[in-house]
């Protein structure tokens, strides 16, 4: 248990974690697809960076400077996405009008911050990664 808190952990599971990210990224494309959530373009940007990003880490060169620049690009688009939905939950709470909603696991508040910890996550461990 101890080796979760280890930041070697996740990159000896490197391809492990990339493939995990992969099947959140196609989980809730077909989550979408098939109209089992609403129609949300924050969501969308946010699952397609995880669903890349994800592809990245399973990719042998996670070290090479050109696939963590792009990297960098889509983790800084990704997040800043996240952030502003994230924001605009913030907001609502701050009106009173804040709603955790019928659905609370559909909560874009939520889910968004978890987009951030996800993509945060990621870009980390494809910088961490070292050549091998």
């Amino acid at each position: 248990m101890n080796k979760l808190f280890e930041l070697e952990f996740y990159l000896e599971n490197i391809k492990l974690i990339g493939v995990l990210t992969i099947l959140v990224g196609v989980g809730t494309w077909a989550m979408d697809i098939f109209d089992l959530v609403y129609i949300c373009p924050f969501c969308r940007a946010q699952r397609t960076v995880i669903l890349i990003l994800g592809i990245f880490l399973t990719l042998p060169g996670t070290s090479h400077f050109i696939l963590r620049y792009i990297t960098s690009i889509l983790g800084f688009y990704g997040l800043m996405v996240a952030g502003n939905q994230h924001f605009r939950g913030w907001v609502a709470i701050q009106r009173g009008e804040f709603s955790f909603g019928e659905q609370w696991y559909l909560n874009s508040w939520m889910l968004s911050f978890f987009a951030i910890c996800i993509i945060t996550a990621q870009v980390w461990i494809i910088f961490l990664n070292k050549k091998k």
